[in-house]
């Protein structure tokens, strides 16, 4: 179950303010609030999953690809030592730096650009968050873990979509641990193509 920390965190910043106006009523409902151009917002129930998962402690570097509205973002700057987020839209983007400037926290930096085509530059990260699905594993994500550490991802798994917990053991290896069964939007470039029977 999620500890203190992480409740207090999710209760700290106030999820109505990154909730669509016409949404307020929702703020709290288990769905995927929509944002724009077929963005959604993660639903309780899974924030409060991939937290429990990750298990962070405070010391992290987090990288969070898809910023969305910008809560769970602030949730993560929470409870992390630091957050860099890139999202592929840049009205989203810019919406949540806004949203975000309002609650004073100083440990995100956010970035408007393609996670698939960024140069993270060797880069790594304690906890890393995808909040889309992929089709497979990405290996190039893994490689940006530091040792031991941990990513959440949803990826395809024949027929139906499973949250996994991936961590770094060393150099080369990572283990990968199925949590629970789950539907996240594809990330966007990475959608399965339909194959047509004739």
């Amino acid at each position: 179950g999620l500890m203190v920390r992480e409740i207090r965190a999710l209760s700290d910043i106030p999820r109505e303010n990154f909730v669509p106006e016409e949404y307020l009523s929702l703020v709290f409902a288990d769905i995927e609030i929509p944002l724009v151009d077929g963005a959604k917002m993660f639903s309780p129930k899974i924030e409060g999953r991939i937290l429990d998962s990750l298990d962070i402690q405070g010391h992290e570097t987090v990288l969070e690809i898809g910023t969305g509205s910008g809560y769970f973002t602030s949730v993560l700057a929470k409870l992390s030592q630091s957050v860099i987020t890139i999202e592929l839209d840049e009205q989203l983007s810019i919406s949540a730096q806004n949203k975000v400037k309002k609650h004073n926290l100083n440990n995100i930096t956010f970035i408007n650009d393609d996670a698939l085509a960024y140069n993270f530059d060797n880069e790594q990260y304690d906890t890393i968050v995808i909040g889309c699905a992929l089709p497979n594993k990405n290996e190039n994500f893994f490689r940006l873990l530091t040792p031991d550490g941990k990513l959440f991802m949803v990826i395809d798994a024949i027929n139906q979509m499973q949250a996994i917990l991936v961590q770094r053991t060393s150099e080369n290896d990572w283990q990968s641990k199925s949590l629970f069964e789950t539907h996240l939007d594809y990330m966007k470039g990475t959608e399965p193509s339909v194959k047509f029977a004739f």
